[in-house]
Parts: structure tokens; sequence; C-alpha cells
């Protein structure tokens, strides 16, 4: 299993593709954060990170799918699927393995966040006024979102052999966790509205991102993961 973890680091970091695809995604950020006007903090004149974390999703919808579509799908294309299959490795395993480094992946694309969070501290009146209880908090909670969008890719490689038909999938699903159910919730009223929006990834990100690590959001956030990784190695053994 770790040499299987090891293999698909190797295989990211092997290839400048790896490389440009975390160079976009922080350049992204970076624009959203210090250049747009729409949303930089220059503009913006209070020292917080919301941008970061309202926007950085959005890029998360386009980013692990576009880490993800290789995974399985890649490999079934080019019949080392079977290879694999015939390792020691159970099924659950190399599943395992996969999502483990593409846990690695959505971490290192995240810590140079950590850069922003500084620069946005010392910008403060006085320097370090920064709400850190906030930003941890919402960091946790980018990072959740993160691994259940890693698990939902993983899922979509599993469905198909074509690696750009399995990143549309991926971010259609994605797509539609994330914002879906808060915008059936907002058609619906009452109570059904409630609970339909409870559904919704964007709920519990935004409840993680008062500062509060709620367990009904962390567990939620687990179980979709399990749900998602479960689905991807049914539908394997069913192939």
């Amino acid at each position: 299993m770790k040499s299987l973890f090891l293999k698909e680091i190797n295989a990211f970091f092997g290839s400048l593709t790896g490389y440009l695809v975390l160079v976009l995604f922080l350049v992204a950020l970076g624009l959203i954060v210090w250049v747009f006007p729409e949303s930089s903090v220059l503009e913006y004149g209070f020292a917080d990170l919301e941008a970061l974390f309202s926007y950085t999703p959005y890029v998360f919808t386009f980013l692990i799918p576009a880490l993800s579509m290789r995974m399985i799908a890649e490999e079934r294309r080019i019949g080392t699927w079977e290879l694999l299959r015939t390792s020691p490795l159970s099924l659950v395993k190399i599943i395992w393995a996969k999502y483990l480094a593409l846990l690695v992946l959505v971490f290192l694309a995240l810590v140079p966040t950590m850069l922003y969070a500084y620069s946005i501290a010392q910008l403060g009146d006085p320097p370090g006024n920064l709400d850190w209880a906030g930003f941890f908090g919402s960091w946790i909670g980018l990072l959740m979102i993160g691994a259940t969008f890693a698990a939902v890719g993983l899922f979509a490689s599993s469905l198909t052999s074509q690696q750009v038909v399995a990143f549309v999938l991926g971010v259609f699903l994605c797509f539609s966790l994330y914002f879906g159910f808060t915008a059936l919730g907002d058609i619906l009223s009452g109570e059904a509205a409630f609970w339909v929006e409870e559904f919704s990834l964007s709920y519990h990100y935004a409840s993680l991102g008062r500062g509060v690590i709620d367990s009904r959001d962390v567990f939620f956030l687990l179980g979709m993961i399990w749900l998602f990784l479960g689905g991807s190695v049914l539908v394997l053994r069913s192939k």
C-alpha cells in the first residue's frame, strides 16, 4: 500500500503538469485575494480572509477532479489496472492508497495559503489583529471539503476509462453537492428547505467557518467521504 501511495505522489510530481496545476491554483487564489477589485482584501479594508474561503471551493470544484481523473480511469485505459488487481493488495487498500495520495496533494495545495493569513495579520491595525479561531476553523473546513471532493473525484474516475469523462463527471458531482442542495433549498420553503439545505456541503462548510468545530458537520463530511469511497469499491468490483 505504501509503494502504491508513493507511486501516485511521484507520478504527480514527476511531470511538469503536476507543478503547473498547483501553480495555477495558487495564482488563481492570489488574484482573487489580492488583485480582483470585487474580492481584494486591499479594497475591502478589513483584515480578514473571507474572499479566500468563499472562492476556494469554486476553484476546488475544478482542481480536485483534475487531480483525480487519471488515478483509476487512466490505469484502466492503458491496461495497468488489471496488473494492479493481481498484486497482493486488496481493492479497498488500492482505493485507500490512491485516496491518501490525493489528500496529500490537497494539503500541499492549501499549505501556502498560511502565508496569506500571515500577510493579512501584518496588515491589520494593530498588526496581528486577525480572527485566528475563524481562520483555522475555515481552513480545517476547507481541508475537509477538499477531502470530500477527492473522494467524489475518485468515484468519478472509477466510473469510466476516459480521463476527460471522469473530469466532467467529477466537476458535475462536486458542483451539485456543494451548490445544488443550497439552490434547491432556496426554491423550497419552510421546514423542507431547512432539511434539504442540511445535505449541502456549503452549509456544513459555512458552519465550520464560524470557528467552532461541530461534530455534526465533521461526521457529515466523513460520512460523505465514506459513501463515495465505498461507491468506488462497489463500482470496481462490479466491473
